[in-house]
């Protein structure tokens, strides 16, 4: 890993996006030979998993018979022709990903999905997708978070699923998105940030049709600038979160849109919390947010996690050697 490199990585964003919606249209390798069967699950750890999580929802409210399991999971249904696999792994060399998938070599229904095409788990699978997120040089999953969004929808576009935005509309829209976040980041970035670093972390929340906005944000915070930081499901947040703003320095980063964000925030105003929220107005927050499409669901899954990425970012270069910890290993 080259954290050095992340910044480098990010601002490459909208142009990858725009390529994967070129060649979504143009048709992606692999995509014409899909196989076909009845139910559909995926493989996938850390940030491949939050995207599989997003796109399967939807999905599954369409009709689509598909589940999203952890690769490291002992308990996996057995190979089945009623069943496609689908393993998915940006490096292609996740241990977990791999060792789940074998159980499904052979079968001739095993599809992996990866950014590169010359990885361990490419020799296993039947069918092969690519993320074409080009090279992160940093080995932090940015592009190739966004990608699997894409591409997977794509896929299971293909296998029967039906999407709010199609593949490459969305990619689209996306790049502008994250273009405009980059081009205001002069004036949101340092107030966001300071709003953001406790003492306690950081606490993310979105919407559960976007819980991986919330979940990869907080990956990103303790990545990159390794800082305690965590994400929780809006709704849920009143249930499993909401204690501790009555103890700690609360910071929070509210990824608006779900139906109980009025209910989160009536908490942490009456708590004295501080929050930051994305995709919308809001008098108590210390900072909000819009940009281009942030009322779109597919829009904000792709792109509102770049303010975290460059909050993480802003965190980091500022200290690249962990000097805020007192434990950090020098």
């Amino acid at each position: 890993m080259d954290t050095s490199r992340f910044h480098d990585d990010l601002i490459r964003i909208p142009e990858t996006l725009s390529a994967l919606a070129d060649a979504v249209e143009a048709g992606l390798p692999g995509i014409e030979v899909l196989p076909q069967a009845r139910n559909i699950l995926m493989l996938a750890m850390g940030s491949s998993a939050y995207a599989a999580e997003t796109v399967a929802r939807e999905a599954r409210a369409g009709g689509l018979r598909v589940t999203v399991e952890l690769a490291s999971a002992t308990l996996l249904p057995p190979p089945s022709p009623d069943l496609i696999v689908i393993a998915i792994s940006a490096t292609g060399g996740s241990v977990e990903v791999l060792e789940a998938a074998r159980r499904f070599a052979g079968t001739g229904r095993l599809v992996a999905i990866t950014n590169r095409m010359d990885s361990p788990i490419t020799e296993l699978a039947d069918v092969v997708v690519p993320l074409l997120a080009g090279v992160e040089e940093s080995s932090v999953a940015s592009r190739t978070f966004r990608h699997t969004f894409i591409v997977l929808a794509e896929v299971l576009t293909r296998l029967g699923a039906r999407f709010a935005s199609s593949p490459a509309a969305a990619a689209r829209a996306a790049a502008v998105a994250n273009e405009a976040i980059f081009a205001s980041s002069t004036t949101w970035l340092e107030p966001i940030s300071h709003a953001l670093k406790g003492s306690s972390g950081t606490f993310i929340l979105a919407p559960a049709d976007r819980l991986s906005s919330a979940l990869q944000s907080s990956l990103m915070l303790r990545e990159v600038p390794r800082r305690p930081a965590f994400g929780s499901e809006t709704g849920d947040w009143s249930h499993v979160d909401v204690y501790l703003t009555k103890t700690l320095d609360y910071r929070a980063l509210l990824f608006a849109g779900s139906a109980w964000d009025d209910q989160a925030l009536a908490w942490m105003a009456e708590r004295s919390s501080s929050v930051v929220t994305i995709g919308r107005d809001l008098t108590q927050a210390v900072y909000s947010l819009r940009y281009p499409g942030d009322e779109d669901r597919w829009t904000a899954s792709l792109s509102e996690m770049l303010v975290a990425e460059l909050v993480a970012w802003h965190w980091y270069s500022a200290d690249p050697e962990f000097r805020w910890s007192a434990h950090a290993v020098r």
